[in-house]
């Protein structure tokens, strides 16, 4: 038996939302910055971006790709030298400048910049943490850049992966807990799949939590973790959960927890849904949920143990709302919540999420916060349910399956 480490080669998925966003923005005076979880797709989408350029007819030689987490070659990792050397790889005309995982290179915003100034260059990069766009790459390049969040596979991604004669449902149920990081959605062996998740968790837990937080404690950073898995969808409290781990003999203070959820946010390991007043239009600074960048890691640290049913459907809704909307609230009407605010160009849209509302006063309860909202904006419950679906005073019913493969 071998003893070399398996290889995780990300399978060829199509990914049409995000192909169009690259192609719309190509050859337009931007940087474009694709950014999202590790193992979410991001280098595999730009390598299907070139081949799409190959196709339309442009040179290999006007393509220049470095990924500076291979190591196939080595290329500088400092700014000026790194510019140099990508300027002597050139061809006359127009070039395609793709520099993946560029967060390893020092002052690589002093990179970027020069590249982008070039007339002869097209630029394409990406990242592993949020807090890429939110220092100094924002500060040198305000107005000059595009940002492309990448999330997990979307369900309807998802099934283009899976055997042709596997029903939706049962796609859907593998999906609701193994994840939908692409090379898992190939995987059927669930040991594989909980050695491939383990690997990316702590492929982001050495290279990037530990190398900007070199003082964390693993331990304690994987119980946090694990106690928000368990609790997604739930509103959660820093003091709350160090109150929890303590219970447990595992003493840690709310600032530490604090700290911990920030670089789990950075990482995209976690998303943050804030509270927001729909009839105040106020921004609340208490009660915000969590919700995971991918289900899967509930199974990774929790294995198939059932959980809150509801509140994993809820995190699969928050993703895909993510990919929708953009920008995804947890609303507030009076005394009601609401569980999904988005809003985008075409304005706001509102959500309620529930297993099943077969039960009259289940479907009362979930309908009662949306009668509440005084306007016309589209209102839609979600549920697992095949049968009353249709529409309740203005409110659409649909199932929950259907609308993820619209």
């Amino acid at each position: 038996m071998s003893n070399e480490p398996q290889q995780w080669e990300e399978p060829v998925i199509e990914r049409p939302q995000y192909m169009r966003w690259l192609e719309r923005w190509k050859d337009r005076d931007v940087i474009k910055v694709v950014t999202g979880l590790r193992r979410c797709g991001k280098s595999r989408m730009l390598d299907m971006f070139r081949t799409r350029l190959l196709e339309q007819g442009v040179d290999e030689r006007h393509i220049v790709a470095i990924n500076f987490e291979s190591l196939d070659e080595e290329y500088p990792l400092e700014a000026k030298p790194l510019y140099d050397h990508i300027v002597a790889r050139l061809a006359p005309g127009r070039n395609y400048v793709f520099l993946d995982e560029i967060q390893h290179v020092a002052d690589f915003e002093r990179a970027v910049d020069g590249l982008y100034v070039r007339d002869d260059v097209d630029l394409y990069i990406t990242g592993s943490n949020a807090d890429m766009l939110s220092g100094e790459l924002a500060t040198r390049l305000t107005g000059r850049y595009v940002e492309l969040r990448m999330l997990p596979l979307s369900f309807r991604e998802y099934r283009s992966a899976r055997p042709a004669d596997e029903s939706a449902d049962r796609s859907f149920e593998r999906y609701l807990t193994y994840g939908g990081l692409p090379y898992a959605a190939v995987l059927d062996d669930e040991q594989d799949i909980a050695d491939y998740l383990g690997g990316v968790f702590n492929t982001i837990l050495v290279k990037d939590v530990a190398r900007r937080h070199p003082k964390i404690d693993m331990t304690a950073f994987n119980e946090v973790a694990a106690f928000l898995a368990d609790n997604v969808g739930n509103v959660t409290s820093a003091t709350g959960i160090a109150g929890a781990m303590q219970q447990s003999r595992r003493g840690i203070s709310p600032n530490t927890v604090r700290d911990y959820i920030a670089a789990m946010l950075e990482n995209y390991l976690l998303f943050r849904a804030d509270r927001y007043d729909i009839k105040g239009k106020a921004y609340l600074r208490t009660l915000e949920k969590y919700y995971l960048g991918d289900p899967g890691f509930r199974f990774w640290f929790l294995g198939k143990s059932g959980g809150d049913i509801g509140h994993r459907i809820e995190n699969v809704v928050y993703l895909e709302l993510l990919r929708r909307h953009r920008t995804v609230r947890i609303g507030k009407v009076d005394s009601t919540e609401i569980d999904f605010y988005a809003s985008d160009a075409d304005g706001d849209h509102y959500y309620q999420v529930s297993m099943s509302v077969l039960d009259e006063r289940t479907l009362e309860r979930e309908l009662r916060p949306l009668h509440r909202i005084d306007d016309n904006h589209p209102k839609t419950l979600l549920t697992m349910d095949r049968i009353g679906n249709g529409n309740h005073a203005g409110i659409l019913q649909r199932n929950l399956v259907d609308w993820l493969l619209d």
